[in-house]
């Protein structure tokens, strides 16, 4: 898609909030702020989903969060399965996931595969699977892309955050040239400035994961890790 201007990036912004400390306040007015901006979804941590549901209700912009993260493959499949129908069930039109990236790498494809399909079928909305692109051997990155689409994801993801990797178009276009039909691609990681987000959605991002939802589309620059 063509970018002419910084908010042509409003409708792929997934503007997010995920901080400790944060207030009903400032989430309620974080929540405002994509309505407002008419971002694609506003990304806040699974205990204020309730509230931004509240407020972005009929108005087009979707509800996400996210589970078994910052920290991803950390809970059990069966944790992550009922926190996903928690989630769904208070309001989340989306959810992303952390992945088992140990049990990638040791060979478990199956329960690999299993933790995602999991939180697919339990919540019962697309899901996002954060892969981790750096920590992933080239051949464990083409088994992770092939099993995540296996299990039912909606959506890939080129890692969590900033702290894995700064979003780029070559880790965008690694996952655009390898998806099914139906699925799309979200990228996330330290996507702080204008340029930097045109590029990522002409590589072929279909949203962009962001706290710096704000200064993108008035065209400025801002410090973030997500």
């Amino acid at each position: 898609m063509q970018i002419n201007s910084p908010q042509d990036l409003a409708p792929f912004i997934q503007h997010t909030l995920i901080k400790a400390g944060t207030t009903h306040d400032q989430i309620v007015a974080h929540a405002e702020e994509a309505v407002a901006q008419n971002f694609g979804a506003v990304m806040v941590p699974a205990s204020w989903v309730p509230e931004v549901a509240a407020v972005v209700r009929g108005t087009g912009v979707q509800v996400a969060s996210a589970l078994d993260f910052p920290t991803v493959g950390v809970m059990t499949s069966y944790g992550k399965a009922r926190e996903a129908e928690a989630i769904a069930k208070a309001g989340a039109d989306q959810i992303d996931i952390g992945v088992q990236v140990g049990w990638l790498k040791s060979g478990r494809e199956d329960d690999f595969r299993n933790d995602i399909a999991g939180v697919v079928e339990a919540s019962g909305v697309p899901v996002k699977v954060m892969l981790e692109l750096p920590l992933l051997t080239d051949e464990e990155k083409e088994r992770a892309v092939e099993l995540a689409m296996d299990a039912g994801a909606k959506w890939l993801k080129n890692a969590s955050s900033g702290a894995i990797e700064t979003a780029s178009p070559e880790s965008v276009r690694y996952l655009v040239e390898r998806i099914r039909e139906g699925v799309l691609v979200k990228a996330s990681g330290a996507i702080t400035g204008y340029d930097q987000a045109v590029a990522l959605v002409e590589a072929g991002a279909s949203a962009l994961g962001t706290s710096a939802g704000m200064e993108l589309v008035q065209g400025d620059t801002a410090s973030t890790s997500y």
